[in-house]
C-alpha cells in the first residue's frame, strides 16, 4: 500500500491533537476519512471543514470502551465508502500518580481505554482489513519503553500495546495485514491537559517546554508514512528516539536518572 489516495482510513480519538491532525493529513493525501471520537461536535466540525475543501469525511460518535460503537463505526465506513483499508487506533489518555495514591480502579480505567480500547478497535476492523489487505497503526508512546515514576498506569498501558503489536504482527502476517507500532514523544495535543478521569481540565497548563513539542501536523505525516510503508515501528520525535536509544543501550544510566526523578516526584507529592 504505497498511497492513501482513494483508501478509507478510520481514526479513533480523532477529535483533537494527533487524531485530528491524522484526519486532516490523510484527507489531504486523498483518503476517505472516518473520524471516530466521543466528542461529536468536534468531529462534526472537522468533517465539515474537510468537506468544504472537497474531501470525503464521515464523523461517527464512538467510545472505544464500547464494542457496539466500534462495530458501528466500521459498518458505517463500509456503508459510506465501500470498505476499510487503514485503522489508526489513536484514542487514549494518561493517568498520573504514585501507586500508593492511585486505586485499582484508576489502573483499570487506564487499561480500559488505552489497551482494551485498542483491542476492541482492532477486533471490529480486522475482518474488513483482511478483506482489503489493509494496515493497522497503533499509537503507543515512548513510554512503551521508558517507565517514569508517577506514571505507572500510563506506562504499563503503553508497554502493553507495544507487546500487543509485536504479537499481532505475527498472527496476521499471512493475511496481508500489517501492524505498525507508533511511539511518539511530546507532540502538540491536549493529552497533558486531560485529568485522570479522561476529561479535559479547564485552565490546565502545558508543562512541557515548547521547544520539545512536535507540531501535530508533522507527527501525523510521520505516522501515516510509517503505516503506509508497513513498517513494524516508528518512534516519533527526535527526543523520543534519543530516549528510546538510551533505554535500549544504556539501561543502567537511564535507571539512575529515573531514580533521581522518582525521589523528586515523591518529594513534590508530599508538598502538594
Amino acid at each position: 500500500m504505497s498511497s492513501l489516495r482513494d483508501k478509507t482510513v478510520l481514526i479513533t480519538g480523532a477529535s483533537a491533537g494527533i487524531g485530528a491532525a491524522l484526519a486532516r493529513e490523510a484527507a489531504r493525501q486523498g483518503a476517505r476519512v472516518v473520524l471516530a471520537a466521543r466528542r461529536a461536535e468536534r468531529i462534526d466540525d472537522i468533517a465539515a471543514e474537510l468537506a468544504s475543501e472537497g474531501r470525503s469525511a464521515l464523523a461517527v460518535r464512538c467510545d472505544v470502551n464500547s464494542e457496539a460503537d466500534l462495530e458501528r463505526a466500521v459498518s458505517l465506513s463500509v456503508e459510506r465508502f465501500g470498505g476499510l483499508d487503514v485503522l489508526i487506533a489513536n484514542a487514549g489518555f494518561g493517568v498520573q500518580g504514585l501507586l500508593t495514591e492511585l486505586s485499582v480502579d484508576d489502573y483499570r480505567r487506564q487499561f480500559e481505554t488505552n489497551v482494551f480500547g485498542v483491542i476492541r478497535s482492532i477486533k471490529a476492523a480486522l475482518p474488513e482489513l483482511e478483506r482489503r489487505q489493509g494496515a493497522i497503526g497503533v499509537v503507543g508512546s515512548a513510554n512503551g519503553y521508558l517507565s517514569i515514576p508517577g506514571w505507572s498506569a500510563y506506562c504499563m498501558s503503553k508497554h502493553a500495546v507495544r507487546s500487543l503489536c509485536s504479537c499481532l504482527r505475527h498472527e496476521v502476517s499471512g493475511r496481508g495485514v500489517s501492524v505498525t507500532h507508533l511511539a511518539p514523544g511530546f507532540v502538540e495535543s491536549e493529552f497533558r491537559k486531560v485529568g485522570n478521569d479522561g476529561t479535559l481540565q479547564d485552565g490546565a497548563r502545558e508543562f512541557v517546554p515548547g521547544f520539545l513539542i512536535m507540531p501535530s501536523a508533522t507527527a501525523a505525516r510521520e505516522i501515516l508514512k510509517a503505516v503506509m510503508q508497513r513498517r513494524e515501528e516508528a518512534v516519533i520525535t527526535r527526543h523520543a528516539r534519543l530516549v528510546v536509544g538510551l533505554e535500549r543501550h544504556t539501561p543502567r544510566l537511564v535507571s539512575a536518572a529515573l531514580g533521581v526523578s522518582g525521589r523528586l516526584v515523591k518529594a513534590l507529592s508530599k508538598q502538594i
